[in-house]
Formats: structure tokens, C-alpha cells, sequence
């Protein structure tokens, strides 16, 4: 008789990465819970997938705990809820600022927060850091505190889960080849210079940063909690 598999939670999941690793997880035989803001950007999950959907706002932190309260079986959330902003501090107005903190932030905090309530015999959380957190990048100030934010939440709650078996790990990509970084991606000199940035010499797929999550997800990586793992092409550590 085979395993049966946790429900995976992925949160923010109607955009380009997530998308990949619904499509990953659900190849491995994962039961998926698919949580975003449109419903229109979840039905393709739901119907390609079998992804069960739920249109919740990851910063609301008691529809998110509600929302995941009634799943069945629930082993692991990934947190995917972020943005891309390119200002400096100057230029970032406190609204902006805000929306920032809210969208890559509060939503691994609320995402940590029901993790603790609900996964108190273990379980895994992925959060997504980013590479600016991790290297001076210009114009990226608002990002990188917020994704800095995260990955200290990161290491405190893996301190905080590490006795009941709640794995807390994160990934901080570079540069990802999706629609939210089609401003960037679609404008050929832009393209041509981050792709320079990056030292092996391309952008990020989704199904780089999807194949990352999926192990920090999985039964191989149960000995691993409190790390962030760099999938930027060499980034944040080479030159």
C-alpha cells in the first residue's frame, strides 16, 4: 500500500512559481490546497492540478487560519505572496512601504502564525526570501527589509517548532522569469543586464525556484530547518 501524502498548502499560488510547483507537487502525489486573492488566477490549478481553492487574503491573519483550519490532512504550507518594487528609500512613499511590508512580510508572519496552531506534531514551512535580502542591490531598500524581515522570522520560528517537528526554511531567488517581473524581463536592454548580474549567466525558471521548495517540503530534507537557500545563479555569493 503506498503513503498517503500530506496536503500541501501554498499560499499566493495563482502567480509563475506557483504555478511550477502546484504542477511539481501534484506529479509527486501531493494533495494541494491552493490559496490566493483571484479567483480567476486558481480555477487553472483546480482544474489541471485538482488543486482544491480557497480566495483568501494572506494578510488578513484570521481568514488565512480559518482558511486552513478545515484542511484535512495538512503537512506543509509554502508562503508565496510577494512583490517586486524598484525605488529607493526616498522614492518609497509610506503607503507603498506599507503595501511592501503587508504583501512579502506579514503574510510569513500570518503564515508562521497558523503553521504553529495547526502543524503542532510537525510539519514543514517554506517562505520565500529573495537575494536582495542578501547582497546591496540599488534601489531595492523596501524589498530588502521586508525580505530581510523574513528570514529572521525564519530562524526564530524554526527555534520556536524545532521540538514538536515544524520545519521553517525559506529560498531567496534571484531574478525568476515570471509575470511579476515582466517589467524588468520584457524589456530587452533590462533583460540583458540582469542576466549579466547574475554569475551563471541566465535568469531564474519557476521550476528552478519550484524544484527547491518542493525538497525543503519533502521527507529528504527532514533534517534540515532555520536556512534560507540561495536559488539566484550564484548572486549572492559569487562574483
Amino acid at each position: 500500500m503506498s503513503e498517503t501524502l500530506p496536503t500541501i498548502a501554498l499560499i499566493g499560488a495563482g502567480g509563475g512559481i506557483g504555478t511550477a510547483l502546484c504542477r511539481l507537487l501534484h506529479e509527486q502525489g501531493y494533495p494541494l490546497l491552493a490559496l490566493g486573492r483571484s479567483r480567476d488566477a486558481l480555477a487553472p490549478l483546480e482544474a489541471d492540478y485538482h488543486a482544491s481553492i480557497s480566495v483568501v487574503d494572506a494578510r488578513d491573519r484570521a481568514a488565512l487560519e480559518n482558511a486552513l483550519g478545515g484542511v484535512t490532512g495538512l503537512g506543509g504550507i509554502v508562503n508565496l505572496a510577494g512583490s517586486i518594487v524598484l525605488r529607493n528609500a526616498q522614492r518609497t512613499d509610506d503607503a507603498l512601504f506599507t503595501e511592501v511590508i503587508d504583501t512579502n512580510l506579514r503574510t510569513a508572519f500570518n503564515c508562521v502564525a497558523a503553521a504553529q496552531g495547526l502543524l503542532r506534531k510537525g510539519g514543514s514551512v517554506v517562505l520565500m526570501s529573495s537575494a536582495a535580502a542578501q547582497v546591496g542591490l540599488a534601489n531595492h531598500e523596501a524589498i530588502a527589509a521586508a525580505k530581510a524581515g523574513v528570514e529572521g522570522l525564519m530562524r526564530s520560528a524554526a527555534a520556536s517548532g524545532a521540538r514538536s517537528g515544524l520545519r521553517v526554511n525559506a529560498v531567496a531567488p534571484g531574478l525568476v522569469d515570471t509575470p511579476l517581473a515582466a517589467d524588468i524581463t520584457g524589456n530587452p536592454q533590462m533583460r540583458a543586464g540582469s542576466e549579466k548580474m547574475h554569475p551563471l549567466g541566465r535568469l531564474g525558471t519557476p521550476e528552478d525556484v519550484a524544484q527547491a521548495i518542493a525538497y525543503l517540503i519533502s521527507p529528504q530534507a527532514s533534517w534540515i530547518s532555520g536556512h534560507c537557500l540561495g536559488v539566484d545563479g550564484g548572486l549572492a555569493h559569487l562574483r
